[in-house]
């Protein structure tokens, strides 16, 4: 066992699935307080669940944490440590504070398994949480508990308490779920004359409709948000916020801000609600953030794919142009790919089809529409080459949309550059796909409106 005064956590999520947003989580909070303390952070991967452990699920743990820019300064498996868990049992057994029961198997009924359980004192403990404050337990109730399904095969508390007790832990910080597994925890750690740790348990963040997050529900799998576009920094930013405020009052940190401000006594001790919507703020708040360079990279992957489904021919030009269009627009890579998929970039870079009947707007008849395309086309034509950009194509038609109603003008146009029901403004679409273009599309809708 290892005495330091060297503040030191853990990583200690149970591979029994992918990497849940509360793994997750809880890993920020560690992560950040042992930096916060030039502290050093152990990953323990506790696998003493051998059925439904898998080494996907760890291998997955470890990629996300490290995609959201975590990192540890030792790894273990549970499972590989077993010679000193066993070790820990026998002193036990031999100082008759545990002793060897011969049971029927609740797995396999009539099969007899001899069960090492710890002597409880029955007596009443308290520990100090960080968070919470004082808490009570009288352990009169657990009886004599099972600390391993034999003498080689212990139980998760029990290889944890020796575990936290080899490494050093100084400080457990994790959620409240584990708050009924410190008592049993403690009382091992006194009959193996072990250290106590300091403990923080945090309030579990919960669903929208205040359930607990189930770890095998895919939707909150890090991988999930990270292959719906989800920039690692948002989702790592969002993790430490929830359920936390910073002594700044700022929403969006650094992660080296986050250390710096970073306190225990400043989490919560109610329940923060997982909200998607917020964490869509706070990614496209860092798209944003993004420049242009890295976010055409981030966007036109997926813009180029969705055009080429439909064999709508791809520019690089144009995608530069409207970036900061979409930029406005999406959250994530799901946001972008629905958009695309749907169509909703395809103008800008082929001409649309038009259906004629949605040319005029709705108080206005088809001869006004083609008499108000008819101008406007003759207007733009006007616009010299060099000066074709919104503002200029915006001064030349706004005058003439103001005399004959906005709506009357501007809808027909947007309708005929678009397609579309809902696009950006009529000036914007034409500055982008060129004059050419503009006044070729402004008489396919002329033309169409003549053959209702």
């Amino acid at each position: 066992m290892s005495g330091t005064s060297t503040v030191r956590v853990r990583f200690p999520p149970s591979p029994t699935g992918f990497c849940h947003v509360g793994t997750a989580r809880m890993a920020v909070l560690n992560y950040l307080f042992a930096k916060k303390n030039a502290g050093k952070i152990y990953f323990r991967s506790e696998d003493t669940d051998k059925e439904r452990s898998k080494r996907e699920y760890e291998d997955d743990i470890k990629e996300q944490l490290q995609w959201l820019g975590l990192g540890w300064d030792d790894f273990s498996r549970s499972t590989e440590l077993v010679a000193r868990h066993t070790a820990a049992m026998q002193k036990l057994v031999d100082e008759d504070k545990a002793y060897i029961s011969e049971e029927e198997s609740k797995k396999d009924p009539g099969i007899m398994v001899k069960i090492v359980r710890l002597r409880n004192p029955g007596k009443v403990v308290t520990f100090t949480d960080v968070i919470r404050g004082e808490i009570t337990s009288d352990t009169t109730d657990l009886g004599d508990f099972v600390i391993g399904r034999s003498i080689d095969d212990p139980l998760y508390n029990f290889a944890v308490v020796v575990d936290d007790a080899a490494q050093g832990i100084t400080h457990v910080i994790r959620g409240e779920d584990h708050i009924s597994n410190t008592p049993r925890q403690i009382m091992i750690q006194e009959a193996l004359e072990y250290p106590r740790p300091t403990y923080a348990h945090f309030p579990l963040h919960l669903a929208s409709d205040r359930s607990k997050l189930s770890k095998r529900t895919g939707d909150v799998a890090v991988r999930s948000y990270r292959e719906k576009g989800y920039l690692a920094l948002a989702l790592l930013n969002y993790l430490a916020i929830l359920g936390w405020t910073p002594p700044s009052s700022k929403e969006m940190l650094s992660l080296d801000e986050m250390v710096a401000e970073f306190d225990l006594r400043d989490l919560h001790k109610s329940g923060a609600i997982f909200d998607v919507e917020k964490l869509n703020w706070y990614n496209r708040s860092y798209l944003k953030q993004m420049s242009d360079a890295d976010f055409l990279a981030w966007a036109s992957p997926i813009l180029k794919e969705s055009l080429g489904e439909r064999n709508v021919t791809w520019s690089e030009d144009i995608s530069r142009t409207i970036m900061p269009l979409i930029r406005e627009n999406v959250s994530n890579w799901e946001d972008l790919k629905k958009a695309a998929d749907d169509g909703a970039y395809d103008f800008f870079f082929v001409d649309p089809q038009l259906d004629a009947a949605k040319i005029p707007e709705k108080k206005s008849s088809e001869s006004e529409a083609v008499a108000h395309l008819k101008q406007v086309s003759a207007i733009v034509e006007k616009i010299l080459d060099g000066s074709w950009e919104e503002s200029k194509i915006k001064d030349a038609l706004w005058a003439f949309a103001t005399e004959n109603g906005r709506g009357a003008v501007l809808w027909p146009l947007r309708y005929a550059l678009s397609g579309r029901e809902k696009s950006p403004d009529p000036f914007l679409i034409a500055s982008i796909i060129g004059k050419g273009a503009t006044v070729r599309r402004i008489q396919r809708a002329i033309d169409a409106l003549a053959g209702l």
